[in-house]
């Protein structure tokens, strides 16, 4: 029982929706997560047609696919549905995935031998939308944008957009004093609703701030030029 409310916490803490535990035990991702705990047993046991049942009546009745092999770590929290988990994925603690994402396979000849889908380190955050293939690592408190492909590794703390997935110049490893739901600020003044503007304009100063370091180290008055972009 402890433990459970520990889980239930985990999520009032990193979803602001529900307004009491008994609330989040309706989640449909709490309900995946207990029917993969029990098909997941199962699967160790080599009752693989067992395990199977479970997964398929666990995916009707909360539209949430996660293979009985995959390996979930503590207080994993999947907001909303349409979630796809493979058989080979690694799941860490503490981590947060968003509705409609996958972490699919590739294949097995392409990386570890028998490792298809990716390992998601403790803390890391999958947004809405997103793809994740392959044998690959996304690092601890890493953040994967919305509707991003990625299909390399991504170190530790990055912020991760786009199709394929880039890192931004989000400060990423920079710890955050709590959760920040749906969104990642680049700033202290920031709004879910001008994420992607924000994210543009930070790559837009860090590739200004390029230019001028490389016309500077040829004497052309990089900083200058910098100056002058920016009144006009």
């Amino acid at each position: 029982m402890a433990r459970l409310l520990t889980y239930l916490d985990s999520i009032r803490a990193r979803d602001p929706a529900p307004h009491s535990r008994w609330e989040i035990l309706t989640y449909p991702g709490v309900w995946a997560l207990a029917y993969h705990r029990v098909a997941h047993a199962l699967y160790r046991r080599r009752w693989y047609l067992a395990a199977r049942i479970v997964n398929h009546w666990s995916r009707f009745v909360t539209a949430i696919d996660i293979h009985p092999g995959a390996t979930i770590g503590r207080n994993f929290f999947i907001d909303h549905g349409f979630v796809v988990i493979g058989e080979t994925a690694q799941i860490g603690d503490d981590v947060t995935i968003y509705q409609c994402v996958t972490l699919g396979g590739t294949s097995p000849d392409d990386g570890v031998a028998g490792k298809r889908h990716p390992t998601i380190a403790d803390g890391a955050i999958i947004g809405s939308g997103a793809q994740v293939l392959g044998p690959i690592t996304v690092g601890p408190r890493a953040r994967v944008g919305a509707n991003a492909v990625v299909t390399k590794d991504v170190p530790a703390g990055a912020v991760m957009v786009g199709i394929p997935a880039r890192p931004t110049m989000v400060d990423g490893a920079r710890a955050e004093p709590r959760f920040v739901p749906y969104g990642t600020p680049c700033s202290e003044m920031f709004d879910p609703a001008t994420q992607k503007v924000e994210i543009l304009r930070c790559e837009l100063d860090a590739m200004r701030r390029r230019l001028d370091a490389l016309l500077a180290e040829r004497g052309e008055g990089g900083r200058g030029l910098g100056e002058e972009r920016d009144r006009a």
